[in-house]
């Protein structure tokens, strides 16, 4: 069986609205291919499924499961921090992005590669934690949670990446954010994922410098397409 094919697009410094509708207009077709399919069994027109890379300006977003209260700054803070906010239609709660954080979308169609959404998330989280060793660090998982930590062990365990999808019929959208050279401050206007009682951290604040941005992307594309299988168009 061959690798299932995935087409990779960056789209840079994007605005968050526009990044989601650009997602949205990926993932529909493919919904409504499937439905077709499915509907007409000799049919032989084939699912896509696509990655993209992008960073946004500074945003808050806020998924199904999570609560506002999270959000621990009123709208004039977030004019004054140049912010925006919206509730999304992914699971998680709230979350923030920003310049010098990697943020990547895949829009997979899970049939290509195995239908289970655990099992895709903790791919996701097992690409990351690759691309850490790279740097020389040891990123783990904890228990119940998702994401990529750091210090797991320790007193003081941090996030560097945080995961949030929604998938139907077995197509995601959405995905992770990944504190590469971001600015950490802004995470103090919210609690970070729901989560009261650890911190945050980037790559950067990790090795104590700049990281090259290209590099880092490269890495992960890579580790993204070993860990699932795939090629690139």
């Amino acid at each position: 069986m061959s690798c299932p094919i995935v087409a990779f697009e960056d789209l840079e410094l994007i605005d968050y609205k526009k990044a989601w509708d650009y997602q949205t207009s990926l993932f529909k077709p493919i919904i409504d291919q499937k439905i077709y399919n499915r509907k007409n069994p000799d049919s032989t027109t084939k699912t896509k499924n696509h990655l993209l890379f992008c960073e946004h300006p500074h945003v808050y977003t806020l998924g199904t499961s999570g609560s506002k209260e999270n959000l621990l700054v009123s709208e004039a803070i977030l004019k004054k921090l140049n912010a925006t906010y919206y509730k999304i239609n992914r699971g998680g709660d709230i979350t923030y992005h920003g310049p010098g954080q990697l943020v990547a979308y895949p829009i997979f169609d899970l049939d290509y590669f195995f239908t289970d959404i655990h099992k895709y998330l903790r791919f996701l989280e097992e690409s990351v934690i690759l691309t850490l060793k790279e740097y020389g660090l040891v990123g783990d998982r904890i228990d119940g949670l998702t994401g990529v930590w750091i210090d797991v062990k320790s007193n003081n365990p941090r996030k560097i990446c945080a995961l949030g999808v929604k998938s139907s019929r077995w197509v995601t959208m959405h995905g992770i954010g990944f504190n590469v050279n971001t600015d950490l401050s802004y995470f103090d206007a919210i609690v970070p994922c729901g989560i009261k009682d650890k911190s945050v951290t980037s790559l950067k604040n990790e090795l104590g410098e700049l990281v090259d941005f290209e590099n880092l992307k490269q890495k992960l594309k890579i580790n993204l397409s070993n860990v699932f299988d795939f090629d690139y168009e």
